[in-house]
């Protein structure tokens, strides 16, 4: 087994699987061949840097020898980054995958093939997606709630199901799940009073705050855990006890890389590139991700740590000066002042122009003039003066067709 391979001899096992699965596709894949531009692999640090763009062509091309859509699964990527794609993963590595999640999930007590989830997600709303996501969701012990209608006589329908089922845990959009807590804080209703069976509550796909944290595990009566994964790649990095991110390292290699493709000291900042160690059908490796972030300076081989997750690396916003900020800079100083008000449900940033952005928002009311004035001043100590800021008030925010909602946007 992976797991029991000893700390002192992991960074060899590490070396030999990365090595083995270039070679492999090297040898039997033409489009990996095409994009490496060499025959033999001489070194990790030589091997390029694939991007999603990379993978914008038809999944015919990018097969392996001997793998086909009728013997692999294949999956569509999100498009969060601006950048979906179909997806291949063979067989053996797809149980591998969900073998990796089903470890982490046995931490908290949770077992996929028993324990049942309340699944805060999209669907899709054509007949046959629909029908199939919901066959899907009774054969792997689900109920899902759909999370376009974020409705409080939506959320009222949902403490009832909580009511009414034995749910072990709930899964889903973070954005979501805190907006269902806010609801039963304005109710002063604990959700484990409701449901004695629930024990774990699991965010995921979206930027998940501490103060999110400590509002859900006061809400919902049990622990919060944060989970950090890809559909195309599987499960990342997913939160012990201590509240460390331990990253998969049993069946991805995770480095972190600056703009020219060179690795970052542990503790530095840059972009999480990712190879998929048994992925034989379709090569993902040294994968660019989309995301930026950092290792903390105890991680090793065989126990990485995601120290911290910032965000996309296409969600950046541009000031008037000429500066590049990441554009969750905007929402860290935003939500630290317009929360406190209690009011605000939800709230996303979107850039107009160069100098412009407009804060969406959904409450009962409009925010009064001093809370529009605080926000801007904050944003002149924390970015820079000369930025213009309006507000639109909303009742509810549209989500992406997959339920995500998407907390800054540049539309430049």
């Amino acid at each position: 087994m992976i797991k029991n391979i000893p700390e002192g001899e992991y960074m060899a096992y590490v070396e030999r699987k990365r090595q083995e699965i270039v070679e492999y596709h090297l040898e039997n894949n033409s489009f990996y061949r095409d994009f490496f531009k060499s025959r033999e692999f001489s070194s990790w640090e030589e091997v390029p840097v694939m991007q999603k763009k990379d993978l914008q062509r038809p999944l015919e091309d990018r097969f392996s020898k001997d793998y086909n859509s009728k013997n692999c699964y294949i999956g569509k990527t999100s498009g969060s980054s601006g950048h979906p794609f179909i997806f291949a993963k063979d067989r053996f590595c797809h149980a591998l995958s969900w073998a990796e999640f089903n470890d982490r999930y046995r931490w908290y007590g949770i077992d996929l093939d028993k324990s049942i989830q309340a699944r805060f997600y999209g669907i899709p709303l054509d007949r046959f997606g629909y029908y199939k996501e919901r066959i899907k969701d009774r054969v792997g012990f689900r109920y899902r709630f759909p999370i376009f209608d974020l409705s409080e006589e939506k959320m009222e329908e949902f403490l009832q199901e909580f009511g009414k089922k034995r749910f072990d845990y709930i899964n889903g959009y973070t954005s979501s799940i805190v907006l269902f807590a806010k609801f039963l804080k304005k109710k002063n209703r604990i959700l484990k009073d409701i449901s004695p069976k629930l024990r774990l509550c699991i965010v995921t796909s979206e930027m998940f705050f501490e103060e999110d944290k400590v509002l859900l595990e006061e809400t919902f009566g049990v622990p919060v855990v944060n989970e950090y994964g890809a559909s195309e790649l599987g499960l990342l990095a997913f939160q012990n006890f201590g509240n460390d991110w331990i990253l998969n390292s049993e069946t991805m290699f995770v480095e972190v890389l600056d703009k020219e493709g060179n690795a970052v000291p542990a503790g530095e900042e840059g972009r999480i590139v990712i190879t998929s160690l048994y992925n034989k059908a379709h090569p993902f490796i040294r994968y660019d991700i989309g995301d930026t972030g950092s290792l903390a300076e105890n991680s090793s081989f065989k126990k990485p740590i995601l120290k911290k997750l910032l965000g996309r690396t296409n969600d950046v916003a541009v000031l008037p000066s000429g500066k590049v900020v990441p554009g969750l800079t905007f929402y860290y100083v935003t939500k630290s002042i317009i929360e406190n008000d209690g009011q605000i449900k939800e709230f996303i940033v979107q850039q107009t122009e160069p100098g412009s952005f407009t804060v969406i928002y959904v409450s009962e009311e409009e925010l009064r003039q001093e809370q529009k004035k605080k926000i801007e001043e904050a944003m002149a100590v924390y970015l820079e003066t000369g930025l213009n800021l309006s507000f639109e008030h909303k009742t509810m925010l549209n989500r992406s067709k997959r339920g995500k909602l998407k907390q800054f946007e540049s539309l430049l």
